[in-house]
């Protein structure tokens, strides 16, 4: 569950734009926050607000948005067209989040989206993409030359996403945050659409990868154990989902991980035993395996849930 905003976003305090706000000479450094409180309002009111941000604000500031709540983000899309549109005025726009909703607002798993490939087109020096939601999400391969930052934060990772982002040619992006999610809410990623961004070659600036609320998390593990894009990161990301001993093992088998500055392993689901091998095995790594969970048992049934689904 997500439940509460950014406040800050791109090293900059995020500021709501209210049409007809008092706005000084000299803008200082703020990431702009584009909402409406009517979560049942119709397209045109955001669009009406975009138009209102655009003819107030001036367009060399504009370095940093949030975009917030559209409308009825359960079902209709975040408009992404009316960004594309505004892409030959926001010439210095460089970190964008699309979806900074929070549950009271709408579910992780209910945020509708599009095709986001049209803002990475438009923008050719973003440096920071954020995306919350995965329903319907859509992306194309694309070469982009700016991006340093990517982060896809769902209930449920299309398969069809993941294997864009992984075959998308990203020369300069040091940070991927992939929430795989569970496959009750979309979330069909298979290791196997994870393949090309695994050998690392599309993304050799990578320093952090983060391949997280994962419910097949030892399969997950079992991949990133011997990928060739391992051998490049400072950090390892395998946060916030169903990890259990045969993940850790394969963790232990795999590719030495001795050279990392972080191991991430929080909310996970391994014994005691095998959580104190994988901090013994990498002493001067900052393993984190905190946050064990418990299974539950409904009768004969075991369940294992991820930190965020719903």
């Amino acid at each position: 569950m997500i439940s509460s905003h950014l406040t800050s976003f791109a090293g900059a305090p995020v500021v709501p734009f209210d049409p007809g706000m008092a706005l000084p000479e000299e803008l200082p450094p703020v990431a702009w926050r584009l909402e409406i409180e009517d979560f049942d309002a119709e397209p045109e009111v955001f669009a009406d607000l975009v138009a209102a941000f655009r003819h107030e604000v001036p367009a060399e500031s504009v370095r940093a948005l949030v975009i917030g709540e559209w409308g009825t983000a359960y079902e209709s899309a975040l408009p992404v067209d009316l960004l594309v549109e505004a892409a030959t005025e926001w010439t210095e726009l460089r970190h964008l989040f699309l979806a900074d909703l929070i549950s009271e607002q709408c579910e992780i798993s209910w945020i509708t989206h599009d095709d986001i490939t049209g803002v990475l087109r438009a923008y050719p020096k973003l440096e920071t993409l954020w995306v919350r939601g995965g329903n319907e999400l859509r992306m194309e391969p694309v070469r982009h030359e700016g991006l340093r930052e990517l982060v896809i934060q769902t209930g449920g990772l299309p398969g069809h996403v993941s294997r864009a982002v992984a075959a998308s040619d990203l020369p300069h992006l040091h940070r991927l945050d992939l929430w795989l999610g569970q496959e009750d809410y979309g979330g069909d990623t298979t290791p196997a659409d994870l393949a090309d961004l695994l050998a690392g070659d599309r993304v050799p600036a990578l320093r952090h990868l983060a391949i997280c609320n994962a419910e097949n998390a030892d399969d997950i593990a079992r991949v990133v154990a011997d990928a060739p894009v391992v051998a490049q990161l400072e950090t390892l990301d395998l946060s916030k989902g169903v990890l259990t001993d045969t993940g850790g093992e394969a963790l232990l088998a795999g590719r030495p991980l001795t050279h990392l500055s972080r191991l991430d392993l929080s909310h996970h689901f391994l014994t005691e035993e095998c959580a104190a091998r994988v901090v013994a095995a990498l002493p001067t790594v900052e393993v984190d395996v905190t946050d064990p969970r418990e299974v539950h048992v409904y009768g004969d049934r075991q369940y294992r849930f991820t930190a965020v689904g719903e």
